[in-house]
């Protein structure tokens, strides 16, 4: 037997700007209609929560509104998701078919979007089945597939336990990466120059195995610091140098993971993504690209130790 929340409410008749705002958040939350004027969700705190907040607002606008608590018959079945999970899929299966004919970036892009729309409907899908998790996988293998076109020898996560290094022995040394940089290599060099060896030169490697030896490599396979379980180098490189304690620095690297590998999103990932696609485009030479991205990411991070 579930537990249930019912809203029953009355809309204002003279305030159309309230009733829209409600009819918006009941649709937000998940809700399903009973009937005219009867509104259900499971029960749950947040939802509670939610509901609440609408009936007050409601009552502030004229309506009236009751938050009642039941418990019997199985509603499940008006909670199910599958058709808004099909037409994601649908629409995943789109994206997938041009990923031979669109830029890589404008596909992630979309991808971002398709990523929102899944997050969504999750966030709402309170009796998650098959649809859910076939969705999820479809939207993975795109991910995928478009990270592999913007960076073909981007590196495979590897299981290893991060060791602890003492940022005295890594400074004024010679730091390797795939060349043409995009977010992981670009916040990680900002990284390594800022936070951990303020000297250190840059090797922007056509090949990853032309890594001199006496080069630290970042951010291919068999690099020094590079993707370790489900952390990008970025945050690799917080936990190898016991950075992760920075509440801006952590603030950063989960932009610099959604834009890498996705995942859940990040508010201000689109205008980084924006701002470095930008740069990537207008600055050929790796060195300035670079320079210019350290840039971005100090004021990023300004802003972040400025509003935590």
């Amino acid at each position: 037997m579930n537990d249930w929340l019912l809203l029953i409410l009355s809309l204002p008749t003279e305030n159309a700007t309230a009733r829209m705002r409600a009819w918006r958040a009941l649709k937000a939350a998940g809700a399903a209609v009973l009937r005219d004027g009867v509104y259900l969700l499971p029960s749950g705190g947040e939802r509670r929560v939610a509901l609440t907040t609408i009936a007050g607002d409601l009552g502030n606008a004229g309506g009236t509104a009751y938050l009642l608590e039941a418990q019997g018959e199985d509603f499940a079945g008006l909670f199910d998701r599958t058709a808004e999970y099909r037409q994601l899929a649908t629409d995943i299966d789109l994206c997938q078919g041009d990923l031979d004919r669109v830029a890589a970036t404008d596909l992630a892009r979309l991808a971002r979007k398709l990523r929102k729309g899944f997050e969504a409907i999750r966030v709402i899908d309170f009796f998650p089945g098959p649809a859910q998790s076939q969705a999820g996988s479809l939207l993975d293998a795109l991910e995928g597939a478009i990270r592999a076109r913007l960076s073909p020898d981007e590196p495979s996560p590897r299981a290893a336990a991060i060791e602890p290094c003492d940022p005295a022995a890594y400074r004024g040394r010679l730091w390797a990466t795939r060349k043409r940089p995009w977010v992981d290599r670009l916040a990680s060099a900002w990284l390594i120059r800022r936070f951990i060896d303020t000297n250190a030169r840059f090797l922007w490697l056509e090949n990853p195995a032309d890594c001199p030896a006496g080069a630290l490599g970042f951010d291919f396979d068999g690099a020094a610091f590079s993707h370790v379980g489900e952390r990008v180098s970025f945050e690799t490189l917080l936990a190898s140098f016991a950075l992760e304690t920075d509440p801006a620095l952590a603030r950063l690297a989960r932009i610099v993971h959604y834009l890498d590998t996705g995942g859940l999103p990040a508010p201000e990932a689109a205008g980084l993504e924006a701002l470095l696609n930008g740069m990537r485009a207008a600055i050929a030479d790796d060195d300035n690209l670079l320079t210019a991205a350290c840039g971005a990411f100090d004021f990023i991070y300004s802003s972040f130790k400025e509003t935590p």
